[in-house]
């Protein structure tokens, strides 16, 4: 469970609500699965402190997305996670320049995976090519590589990542990690049959600014109210067409 993590309109919570979100998401997981808290800023000491709060409550690991819009040297990223490990909460590190404003190379990546306290790595590039240089550059490691980007997890779990902190697990949890089976163990066929019918709603997902077309697609299926908070507005129902498959969603 990753409570806090962007989906969630996490910029927008102010820090109760931040904390009454892990707690909870920490008291319904019941040790029975672990649960990774979002916890990066572009602050080292308001993620220290995020860090540590998260580790008070509870949290099995913290996901720390790479400093936004500061864009930091790799001297400045180095230091960044020591510090954020130094707290002693196992780290899932979180890569995603189209949100960060900054695309780090394979090489400074692993250079941060292997700092003592690093247990994973979200990239949400999209770029198969980077991960597959990252299968290849942290195999002798024992970091999970999590895959951050819904259309091209599965690929990448077929040359070694190893899930996915993903949007679509949102409205469709059951199926999505049907498809990371299929992905790791599965025929062709049934790689393809997960591909076909799952993709549309993919596409759907991402034909706004995340999190409005899940959170749209998940009122339909009674689960919430379609409500976000400024600067995010909800989809109307007219620019809201929701893709073929989606009843049969769980």
């Amino acid at each position: 469970m990753v409570p806090c993590g962007t989906t969630g309109e996490t910029p927008t919570l102010d820090p109760e609500e931040w904390q009454t979100l892990i707690s909870i998401a920490v008291e319904e997981a019941a040790g029975a699965i672990p649960v990774i808290a979002g916890c990066g800023t572009n602050n080292t000491r308001s993620t220290v402190s995020n860090v540590q709060k998260a580790k008070e409550l509870g949290a099995d690991a913290a996901l720390v997305v790479f400093p936004y819009y500061n864009k930091p040297n790799r001297t400045g990223h180095i230091a960044h996670v020591k510090a954020v490990c130094d707290v002693g909460l196992p780290v899932v590190l979180y890569h995603v320049p189209g949100r960060t404003g900054q695309r780090l190379s394979a090489d400074l990546l692993e250079e941060l995976c292997r700092i003592d306290g690093v247990i994973g790595l979200k990239e949400a590039t999209g770029d198969v090519t980077l991960g597959l240089e990252l299968c290849n550059r942290l195999a002798d490691t024992n970091i999970s590589l999590l895959s951050g980007d819904d259309f091209t997890f599965a690929a990448l779990m077929t040359h070694g990542f190893h899930g996915v902190i993903s949007v679509l697990s949102n409205p469709a949890p059951a199926q999505t990690v049907s498809w990371s089976h299929a992905a790791i163990q599965g025929t062709q066929e049934e790689r393809q049959t997960h591909r076909t019918a799952l993709l549309p709603i993919v596409d759907f997902l991402f034909h706004q600014s995340n999190p409005l077309p899940c959170k749209s697609m998940m009122e339909k299926m009674n689960l919430l109210q379609h409500h976000a908070r400024l600067p995010l507005v909800g989809i109307s129902e007219n620019d809201c067409t929701l893709p073929v498959g989606w009843e049969s969603l769980q």
